[in-house]
């Protein structure tokens, strides 16, 4: 269901943020969203491989601190 998938795609983001603050990045620089189904890269996804470019994880720069 929708539901289903943007709780898995919340844990998702949230996995990955776990996985970078065990590297060093402090969790207070990172914010995990979980889109599900609601942003996909390919719409209308027909084949597995259009549903495989929905399944991703993006990362997106907002700010540099020197």
């Amino acid at each position: 269901t929708d539901l289903y998938n943007l709780k898995l795609s919340q844990r998702r983001a949230e996995s990955v943020v776990y996985y970078l603050s065990s590297k060093g990045i402090s969790k207070t620089r990172l914010k995990a969203r979980g889109y599900g189904e609601f942003v996909p890269k390919k719409d209308n996804a027909q084949t597995e491989e259009d549903h495989s470019l929905n399944r991703r994880t993006e990362l997106k720069i907002i700010g540099f601190v020197n």
